[in-house]
Formats: structure tokens, C-alpha cells, sequence
């Protein structure tokens, strides 16, 4: 099972569910992808992390807006409209008969290659498309017990190099930033850019509070996550000062709170970074406040049936 911040209770549902390979569905045991596949090959494509919340696709304009921006960086032609991918993840889910509480896995390859070669021109057909849905609820403990993280020596690249601001399949960076966390046994690791700001984790945005203000990166060299976009608008909208600046592993030692962002949790609150503790241990005040606020926002965009 998943440790950190992607924490969650196991179900063994997941072992039954069906999968959405291009224009067919198939058990979990079933379910394959060619290894002329460019997703397999090269790593090439785009994916989103989807969460479905009492039936319905949380932020789901926010994120294909993301899939279909990375898509067109990487020249991918979907072959499909907005509609119909969301016609097709509903179909999906429904194919599940689930309901809530759902982690969805939307990914996006080139496609099929006639030969193992990295050039566009070796591929034939459409894109691949691959929809997996799992149930999967995060730890609630989360937000008590909170995570443990320390600086990684893996940075973030250029825009000239691997876009770090595109969620693309080809992770080695996110990948090596993770290993050396683990190698230290820690939860997850902070990322800086290559001028030697902080930047994100490896598989999380990262904030920190300083004297009652949030802080996260520029934006430049993370991907534009988007609870992260969620949680600087609920900054704004409670009149919690918020910046998106440029800022050092010093201040981050020195931060009263320091909590992350992702689609599948929400926000959790880090109590420990490399041998320094933050705050008293505890999750922080604002990081509290952000979490509680953010839930009601989904709660309220996406309510449950009336009794």
C-alpha cells in the first residue's frame, strides 16, 4: 500500500474493477497494454489524477484544461473531445457502479509504434487512451499525524529540457526525487529549481507559512497542480496573504507550518523537515483552516443526495 501522501484504506474491490482500454473494457487481470505502446516504450504522453466525489468528477474542466495543454506541447492529437473523454471516464465509473471515493487514472500515449524508435513518424494510428478507476479513500489521519520530508539533490529542469510544468508519463525526474527520499526514509522530497529555490515535491506541491502569510514556488519550474491553484484562490477569497515568490531551504527550517497539495488528499500538513520539526509537531493553524476549507469547497460543488 501507498505510504505519505498518498496514504489511503485498501479495498479489495479493486480487484474486480474494469478498465477502459481504447474502446473496450477489461477486467483488472485483463487489462494490457502493447509493448509497442509509445506510453510503455518512452514514457510519452500525458495523464491526470481524477478524484469522483458523490458521482460526480471533481474539477474535472480544471483538469482536462491541464491533459489537453500537455497534449498539444508534445503535438498528441487525443482524437477526442472534452465531452467525449468525459463521456467515456462516466462511462467507466458507471461500467464500476461506483458511486464516490474514487481515484481515477486518465492516461494519454501517442500510441502504437511499428518499430521501437523515439520519432513521431514510427507510429501508426491514434492516440491510446486508458482509464483506471479505483476505489480509494486517503487516510484521514493524515491531518494528524502529518508527513515527514527532506531536500532532495534531484532539481527541477528547464522548460528547455523535460517541462517540469507538464504532467507528462515520463517521471524519472519525480522518480529519482522519490528514491532518495525513501533512501532516507523519509515520506516524500523537496525538489528546488536550478537556481536553487524551492520548487515542489516530488509528488506534491509544497507551501509553507511564515508570520500568518503562505508561501509556495513562482510556479516556473512545478507543475500547476491544480488543488494547488485551489488553495492560493482560497487564500485570496479568506483574506489569507498568499505569494507565489521565490524563497530558500533556510526559510523553510524557519517556517511555522509547512503542508503540501495534491489532487488525491488535499492538503497535509508536513511536521518534520530533513532533522528539523515544524511548529510543535502538530498540524498548523492555517494548514488546518486550508483543509477544512477546501473540503467544504468540494462539498459544496459536488453535494450528495438529500436523505
Amino acid at each position: 500500500m501507498a505510504t505519505g501522501t498518498h496514504s489511503y484504506i485498501q479495498d479489495q474491490r479493486n480487484e474486480n474493477i474494469i478498465i477502459y482500454i481504447n474502446g473496450e473494457f477489461f477486467p483488472r487481470k485483463e487489462a494490457k497494454i502493447s509493448v509497442f505502446d509509445s506510453g510503455f516504450l518512452l514514457g510519452d504522453g500525458v495523464w491526470e489524477g481524477i478524484r469522483l466525489y458523490n458521482k460526480r468528477l471533481c474539477l474535472i474542466d480544471e483538469h482536462l484544461e491541464r491533459l489537453y495543454r500537455g497534449a498539444e506541447k508534445l503535438k498528441i492529437g487525443i482524437g477526442k473531445s472534452k465531452e467525449e473523454l468525459i463521456a467515456l471516464i462516466y462511462e467507466t465509473v458507471h461500467a464500476n457502479a461506483m458511486d464516490s471515493d474514487v481515484h481515477i487514472r486518465l492516461i494519454v500515449s501517442r500510441g502504437l509504434k511499428q518499430t521501437p524508435y523515439q520519432h513521431p513518424n514510427a507510429n501508426v494510428g491514434g492516440a491510446s487512451i486508458v482509464i483506471i478507476p479505483e476505489y480509494k479513500k486517503a487516510d484521514a489521519t493524515l491531518l494528524s499525524k502529518g508527513i515527514r520530508l527532506c531536500l532532495v539533490d534531484t532539481v527541477r529542469g528547464a522548460h528547455n529540457s523535460q517541462d517540469p510544468r507538464l504532467n507528462t508519463l515520463s517521471k524519472l525526474n519525480c522518480i529519482f526525487g522519490c528514491l532518495e527520499a525513501d533512501e532516507k526514509g523519509f515520506d516524500e522530497g523537496i525538489m528546488l529549481d536550478m537556481n536553487g529555490n524551492v520548487s515542489t515535491c516530488n509528488s506534491t506541491n509544497f507551501f509553507i507559512v511564515k508570520n500568518g502569510e503562505v508561501w509556495t514556488s513562482t510556479g516556473e519550474y512545478c507543475l500547476p497542480g491544480i488543488t494547488r491553484g485551489n488553495i492560493i484562490k482560497l487564500c485570496r477569497e479568506n483574506h489569507i496573504p498568499v505569494f507565489e515568490k521565490n524563497f530558500q531551504m533556510k526559510d523553510v527550517y524557519s517556517a511555522d507550518e509547512v503542508f503540501v497539495t495534491g489532487t488525491f488528499a488535499g492538503v497535509i500538513p508536513a511536521i518534520q523537515v530533513d532533522d528539523t520539526p515544524i511548529g510543535n509537531g502538530n498540524s498548523g493553524l492555517i494548514t488546518e483552516k486550508l483543509y477544512h476549507l477546501y473540503k467544504s469547497k468540494i462539498a459544496a460543488l459536488y453535494p450528495g443526495e438529500p436523505n
